[in-house]
């Protein structure tokens, strides 16, 4: 296993950290390693009764493109710690105005463990009722479609859904599925 010897926080903003661990692995051997650290988040994945999905659209900068992906998001400051289900009703309710009488949380998801922390908590959202959205400023842009089974498969066959996490949560149903759910 490897051990951190030092750690040290090299960058800070409201929504991450990044820190350099000094490490030494197993046979002895040192090196670094970077890490950032984000608070965990929840995905949702609102089904319909027919088994149509609904998704959101918005602007990613970091890839400086438009993507369709499952509701998703993190607490702001000063709500860590509150339970993932709350973050997941919260999220469905702000980006699509859906509310959802059943969820059942569907497992964790690593974003990209080989070098986050970050965990994303998946949900399956039922029996929907649509409302108004309450989105935040950052998501004024975002727009939401429902896709049928041909529908989404299309939408990834086309490059228009890429996010890691919405794909690991589609496989996430897809077990629950074959599990008779």
């Amino acid at each position: 296993m490897i051990r951190t010897v030092r750690s040290r926080e090299v960058y800070r903003n409201p929504w991450m950290t990044v820190r350099e661990d000094d490490i030494r692995r197993p046979d002895g051997s040192t090196g670094l390693y970077g890490v950032v650290d984000k608070p965990d988040y929840a995905l949702v994945i609102p089904r319909d009764t027919d088994g149509g999905l609904h998704l959101v659209e918005q602007y990613r900068y970091p890839v400086a493109g438009r993507y369709w992906e499952f509701p998703q998001g993190s607490w702001p400051a000063g709500h860590e710690g509150a339970p993932p289900l709350e973050l997941a009703r919260a999220e469905l309710r702000e980006e699509t105005g859906l509310r959802a009488a059943r969820m059942t949380y569907l497992g964790l998801v690593h974003v990209a463990y080989g070098y986050a922390s970050q965990g994303c908590h998946v949900f399956l959202a039922e029996e929907l009722t649509e409302g108004p959205p309450e989105r935040e400023a950052s998501e004024a842009d975002m727009r939401q479609r429902r896709a049928g089974p041909a529908e989404w498969r299309d939408l990834v066959r086309a490059g228009r859904i890429t996010d890691a996490a919405t794909l690991a949560a589609y496989t996430l149903l897809e077990l629950r599925r074959g599990e008779g759910g």
